[in-house]
């Protein structure tokens, strides 16, 4: 009988480690940025992405991660992988600008900018 009482505890302790794990998991999860801005150091339609952000106090709306990918292969393997959850074909690659809102990919300045106008 001790040794099921054993047994029950320490599978008891098992499962609260796991749980706890997993709403450590949760709540790193819920913490990360959903919306999340791809750009190149270079590139000129990411400057006019950026003015037009800075011109209309986006940041201040909006919270949103910005990557540079030209430098950074952490981030542009972040970028493959959103635009493959997009279904966006990238074996040409990908350009930026590039911006994730969570769910959806805008690809290029003009409908980034214009996506950023709805929310003035």
């Amino acid at each position: 009988m001790k040794k099921y009482k054993n047994l029950l505890i320490i599978l008891g302790i098992i499962f609260a480690l796991l749980a706890l794990a997993n709403l450590g998991r949760l709540t790193n999860k819920a913490a990360e940025p959903e919306m999340i801005l791809f750009f190149g150091d270079t590139c000129p339609h990411c400057e006019n992405v950026e003015a037009f952000i800075n011109e209309n106090n986006i940041k201040d709306k909006i919270s949103f991660q910005e990557l540079e990918v030209y430098r950074n292969q952490e981030n542009a393997a972040l970028l493959r992988k959103k635009a493959i959850h997009c279904g966006l074909d990238i074996s040409n690659g990908i350009g930026v600008p590039f911006f994730f809102d969570g769910e959806n990919c805008l690809v290029g300045g003009e409908a980034i900018i214009e996506f950023l106008k709805e929310i003035k």
